[in-house]
């Protein structure tokens, strides 16, 4: 399916897939997961790639007008993107091969330790 509107379309886009295969009966959990971290997401988020059942993060810069992009723009969207796949990458390990739920996960890698041991 071709959308005209798209042809016309001035972006960058990146997308970072996970070395992670998502197993049919761990879909619907990971989904939870992708919709409960989406929704803390600023720019960007995460989605499965359907036909591979592949975890990935998206995100895109508009340069409507011909507008030039630059270096500090490209550099600074792909830290974004390598940020939330470090971030959440082990959320989404222990849904997949831990059997947690994705609340369970969710809240081990929001968990952030204060002070020095």
């Amino acid at each position: 399916m071709t959308f005209s509107w798209m042809e016309h379309m001035e972006s960058l886009h990146v997308a970072s897939a996970f070395d992670l295969k998502v197993p049919e009966a761990r879909e619907g959990e990971v989904r939870k997961l992708i919709s409960q971290i989406n929704e803390q997401m600023w720019i960007g988020h995460f989605d499965i790639w359907s036909n591979e059942g592949v975890v990935l993060f998206r995100n895109s810069l508009l340069l409507s007008g011909g507008a030039e992009i630059l270096p500090q723009q490209c550099e600074t969207l792909l830290r974004s993107a390598t940020e939330a796949c470090d971030h959440y990458y082990q959320a989404f390990q222990f849904v997949v091969w831990a059997g947690k739920s994705s609340r369970e996960a969710l809240e081990y890698v929001l968990f952030e330790t204060a002070g020095e041991a």
